[in-house]
């Protein structure tokens, strides 16, 4: 048995559960997958599963092989896939990662017709603010915004948000709105430490002027501060990414519109040291056309 053929029936039995769901699964028979595993495991000289009267459990060992086992079959399908000029048979699984306001505005609920044109891809979408080793994660590609600090990753910017600063009307009516960003000093902000922190650069022509924003509630998720802002704690600066549909419907509104701060970019990121899938490749491109609509 070809090591491909031995990684599959692998797959298929952590992915089961038992030796006999996954030799149904293959077409084979149960005496077939456990030569196969047993085979294996001699080969690599390691336990890959736990045998016990609840069932088969991967090992430690197990886990890592499970995952970069389903990786090379992938890619593996990919390759066949581009020589037969199949790009619209994509298939397998699409293991992205974003942050997680920025998917569930933007990613999450547009998935619906780039699974319509490739049905046979499956997406594991990764929610986190903080970025993740994508390797030791198994991402095939990121969307991460701002300012990339690794210039060792492969990575394209496909996509950009102005800044803002802003709050609801009734936070507006309750303290003033501020006319210059020194007004700022005044108010209660909202200090998203990820995203923007401090200071908060803002430029008008050739006038530069920072502020140092003051608050009391620092948060780490976007969450947390969207949470903040539409409770009328204090206003924040934001991409408008972060509260496209409050911006839209009014209940946030911004000021200081006639001065400029920096956009946000957002950019695809792939694992270092490999060939970006053609599924992500074709997220990435699904994705930059979502923004530019």
């Amino acid at each position: 048995m070809d090591r491909l053929t031995a990684m599959e029936t692998f797959v298929h039995v952590v992915e089961t559960g038992s030796f006999s769901a996954a030799a149904k699964q293959l077409g084979v028979g149960q005496p077939a997958v456990s030569k196969s595993i047993a085979q294996l495991e001699a080969r690599l000289a390691v336990r890959l599963l736990l045998r016990s009267t609840r069932g088969l459990t991967p090992t430690e060992a197990g886990l890592a092989f499970f995952e970069k086992a389903k990786r090379a079959i992938d890619e593996a399908n990919e390759a066949d896939d581009a020589a037969r000029g199949a790009g619209a048979g994509l298939s397998g699984n699409l293991r992205v990662s974003a942050a997680t306001t920025f998917a569930r505005l933007h990613i999450i609920p547009h998935l619906g017709p780039f699974l319509e044109q490739y049905p046979g891809v499956n997406i594991e979408v990764v929610l986190n603010d903080h970025s993740l080793n994508l390797v030791e994660e198994g991402i095939d590609v990121a969307l991460r915004m701002g300012n990339l600090t690794d210039s060792g990753l492969t990575a394209r910017k496909i996509g950009q948000s102005p800044r803002q600063v802003l709050a609801t009307p009734a936070y507006f009516e309750r303290f003033g709105e501020p006319a210059t960003p020194a007004d700022l000093l005044q108010h209660l902000a909202i200090i998203y430490t990820l995203g923007g922190g401090s200071p908060w650069a803002f430029s008008q022509g050739d006038t530069q002027h920072p502020i140092v924003a003051r608050g009391r509630i620092r948060v780490t998720a976007a969450e947390g501060v969207r949470a903040a802002v539409l409770s009328h704690l204090g206003l924040t600066m934001a991409s408008t990414w972060m509260f496209a549909p409050e911006l839209a419907n009014g209940e946030v509104k911004p000021v200081l519109t006639d001065w400029h701060l920096p956009p946000v970019d957002l950019w695809a990121v792939f694992p270092t040291g490999r060939m970006a899938s053609a599924k992500a490749r074709a997220f990435v491109e699904y994705v930059e056309g979502l923004l530019k609509t």
